[in-house]
């Protein structure tokens, strides 16, 4: 399960459909627990993000068909994406 991309354009998403907000206030670690149970749905939703992120209306209205359980994790893997990002930045 691997994002590709444009991940700003992904969080502008889910920004929009109102799951980064509480997202943030979230315990993570307690949270991540639970991802087994929602593997299989999360792979569709990544699979989602890579083929419609160019079309944020398209994206939107898929990523909207999934639980928020679903979106929360989708948001999480985005943080985490991010932050590797900058991290492989910062070494160069």
């Amino acid at each position: 399960m691997l994002l590709q991309g444009n991940l700003q354009a992904v969080f502008d998403v889910l920004y929009s459909l109102g799951v980064i907000d509480p997202v943030l206030d979230m315990d993570w670690t307690e949270e991540m627990k639970e991802i087994g149970t929602y593997h299989k749905e999360l792979s569709k939703a990544v699979k989602v993000v890579n083929r419609f992120q160019k079309q944020p209306d398209q994206l939107m209205n898929h990523l909207g068909q999934f639980e928020n359980k679903v979106l929360n994790f989708l948001a999480m893997e985005v943080a985490r994406e991010f932050a590797d990002f900058h991290a492989r930045e910062q070494l160069h």
